[in-house]
C-alpha cells in the first residue's frame, strides 16, 4: 500500500498474471466471433452477455480519492489548461445521462443512468488548439487509455460522479470516471486525473498489449 503526494490512497498491486492473460487472449483471438453489427438494428454487440449487476474490473489497484484530493488536469495543445478541483468541478453545468454499457470481457448492461459534465463542457473550457488530433487519457492507479478526438468530442460522453441515482463508488471509479459509451468499456477510464491533448496518437496501457487501438464493439474490435 502507498500513498501519493497529491492525498490519493493506492491499494494493492498490479495483477501481473492477470495482465498476462489478457495479454494472450489477444494473441490468440479469444472470444472472437468474427461478426459485425448495425447498432441503429441491434441492441447486443456481436459476442456480448446480457448482465444486470455492475462487475468489477480493474488492474488490482482501487485508488481512494478524497473530494479534498480530486483533481483533473487537462493540458497539452490547448489554449487554456486547467486543474479542475473538485469544487471546480461540482460547479460546472451537470447533466443526466442513460446509457448502455459493453465491456471487452463480453458482458453488457442496459439502461445504466448516471449524472455528470458533458466532454463538450471541458473542451469548450480549455480549447484545444487545431493541431490536437488526440487525447491520452491517465487514472490514479497509472492506467492509461487514448483517444482520437472525433471519438472523444461527442455529445454522449461525458465525466461521471453518479451511477444510479448514488455517488460513484470507488470501485467503480469514484469520485469520477469517463464514459465513452460507444466504445469497448476499457476507453472510459475509472479514476481519471488527466486529459492531455495531442498532436500524434499514444496508445495506452492495453492497446500496447495487443488490444484494439480504437475498440468499437459493433464491429468487435477487441484486439488489434
Amino acid at each position: 500500500m502507498a500513498e501519493e503526494d497529491d492525498g490519493v490512497r493506492l491499494t494493492g498491486q498490479v495483477r501481473e498474471k492477470l495482465v498476462q492473460t489478457k495479454q494472450a487472449w489477444a494473441r490468440a483471438g479469444r472470444l472472437l466471433t468474427g461478426e459485425a453489427a448495425d447498432p441503429a438494428l441491434a441492441r447486443l454487440p456481436p459476442g456480448q452477455r446480457l448482465v444486470t449487476d455492475f462487475p468489477v474490473l480493474d488492474l488490482g489497484i482501487q485508488p481512494e480519492v478524497p473530494e479534498s484530493a480530486a483533481r483533473l488536469r487537462l493540458d497539452g495543445l490547448v489554449a487554456a489548461p486547467a486543474v479542475l478541483d473538485w469544487t471546480e468541478l461540482m460547479a460546472l453545468p451537470r447533466q443526466p445521462f442513460r446509457n448502455d454499457i459493453h465491456c471487452v470481457t463480453q458482458w453488457s448492461r442496459y439502461d445504466n443512468d448516471w449524472d455528470g459534465v458533458p466532454v463538450r463542457t471541458l473542451i469548450e473550457r480549455v480549447r484545444p488548439k487545431e493541431e490536437a488530433r488526440f487525447v491520452s487519457l491517465e487514472s490514479h492507479d497509472g492506467y492509461t487509455t487514448n483517444l482520437a478526438m472525433e471519438d472523444f468530442d461527442r455529445e454522449e460522453n461525458f465525466l461521471a460522479f453518479a451511477w444510479n441515482g448514488a455517488p460513484l463508488e470507488r470501485q467503480h471509479g469514484g469520485p469520477m470516471r469517463l464514459v465513452v459509451p460507444h466504445l469497448y468499456f476499457w476507453k472510459s477510464p475509472k479514476w481519471l486525473r488527466r486529459i492531455e491533448f495531442l498532436a500524434a496518437d499514444r496508445p495506452g496501457f492495453w492497446e500496447v498489449r495487443g488490444y484494439h487501438n480504437r475498440g468499437d464493439p459493433w464491429q468487435e474490435q477487441r484486439y488489434g
